[in-house]
């Protein structure tokens, strides 16, 4: 325990975290004040120095393999509450600085999608059975940043204020034509389609979504307006009134920001725009969380706003708008780790144990990244021209009072 109670000791100041190492001895750290008590036993020696070397995977790793133990059963996210809490503690740690300059000297190599290899990645994620997801997401399967007007807001309504919003900000007309880059499971392409009566051509690099998404046209009544396609955004042909992606420049990778940028140029009409929602941190540039990177979204990064920011400006893209959600991506995901919690046994019988444990420390983790990280979400409006979104944010307002009075859903 020599190492690892030399990071315990530097890093857990708020709370306290008692750790009983594999020969059964008790080791406390931290205060015990201003955070939450918590107990974990670590059941071989090894685990211990691999801790200590890299604990923001290894940690995740022990858990999921029950090397590490949550004492009397308790959930895993009292201990990233207090991971979270004091992470500040943790970064500014000699061997976990080290660790940090290795990530960002090879970040480019670590997250990079380029075709072929981004289809990889994307059904890495969300080629998980569907139903797994139906479990703990609301009706509209919506997999993204919800819109809360108030914290109270149930998740379900909070999805629905989101397409709302999403339609609002595009500003459609019947007979439309729509380009919209990752569908999800096509909550938002039927929602404009049903709701605007315009054409929408959704493509996502997910098998598994667009066969649900395909099928929730035809469910809807509106497959002849929504052409779900299985297909790298890259290579999407044609252009269009609007363009708009939902949660998909995470997905991207770091060095495609300005073909991302770009490609939206020029698939967007004259006189057109898009809407661009994407999470993203309020730090600098930084690197992919090691088990984000490896279990969960491989590939994937988020972005700082200054990387946004200056593709825009290489691309020559005009911001008319950009919005920051700060909190509402936090009161999200606590919805859905709290359903999921709620069903985890039935989660258990249908992807396993360590997969659910997986689950458990992803759900919580990047619900308390949203609470005491540097993670918000931001909409942007990108046009060719300045004047090609009104010059004031009224008319996103006014038409969300009038889908909200007729109760557009």
């Amino acid at each position: 325990m020599m190492l690892l109670s030399h990071l315990l000791r530097r890093f857990v100041r708020r709370g306290r975290l008692t750790v009983i190492d594999h020969a059964g001895a008790a080791h406390p750290f931290g205060s015990g004040q201003d955070g939450p008590e918590v107990t974990i036993r670590l059941t071989d020696k090894a685990v211990e120095r691999e801790i200590f070397l890299n604990p923001e995977l290894k940690t995740a790793e022990a858990y999921m393999d029950g090397r590490l133990v949550m004492e009397g059963g308790a959930p895993v996210f009292g201990l990233l509450y207090l991971f979270s809490i004091n992470r500040s503690g943790l970064a500014a740690h000699p061997v976990q600085q080290a660790l940090r300059r290795a990530w960002r000297s090879v970040r480019r190599w670590q997250q990079r999608n380029p075709l072929g290899l981004a289809a990889k990645n994307i059904r890495h994620h969300y080629d998980i059975p569907p139903d797994f997801y139906r479990m703990w997401l609301d009706p509209t399967m919506t997999y993204s940043c919800a819109y809360y007007p108030t914290p109270e807001t149930s998740l379900h309504d909070a999805q629905i204020a989101k397409l709302r919003h999403i339609g609002a900000k595009l500003r459609l007309e019947p007979g439309m034509h729509v380009a919209e880059i990752g569908s999800g499971w096509g909550a938002l392409g039927t929602f404009l389609a049903r709701t605007y009566g315009v054409r929408v051509t959704s493509v996502t690099l997910s098998p598994e979504q667009c066969a649900v998404a395909k099928q929730r046209a035809i469910d809807e009544g509106v497959a002849d307006l929504v052409d779900f396609r299985e297909l790298d955004y890259r290579v999407l042909p044609g252009t269009y009134d609007r363009v708009v992606s939902i949660a998909m420049m995470e997905a991207i990778g770091i060095d495609e920001f300005d073909t991302y940028f770009r490609k939206i140029k020029a698939l967007t009409k004259p006189g057109g725009f898009a809407v661009v929602h994407c999470i993203g941190r309020m730090s600098p540039p930084g690197t992919t969380a090691p088990f984000i990177r490896k279990y969960i979204f491989p590939g994937g990064y988020v972005p700082a706003l200054s990387e946004v920011f200056a593709s825009l400006e290489r691309t020559g893209t005009w911001c008319a708008d950009c919005e920051s959600l700060r909190l509402h991506y936090y009161w999200t995901i606590k919805h859905w780790r709290e359903a999921y919690d709620a069903r985890r046994a039935e989660a258990v019988a249908m992807m396993g144990e360590r997969f659910c444990r997986m689950w458990d420390f992803y759900l919580a983790s990047v619900e308390l990244g949203f609470l005491h990280g540097s993670n918000f979400v931001f909409q942007l409006l990108l046009s060719d021209r300045r004047d090609d979104v009104p010059v004031i944010r009224d008319f996103i307002q006014d038409e969300e009072r009038r889908l909200a009075a007729i109760g557009a859903a």
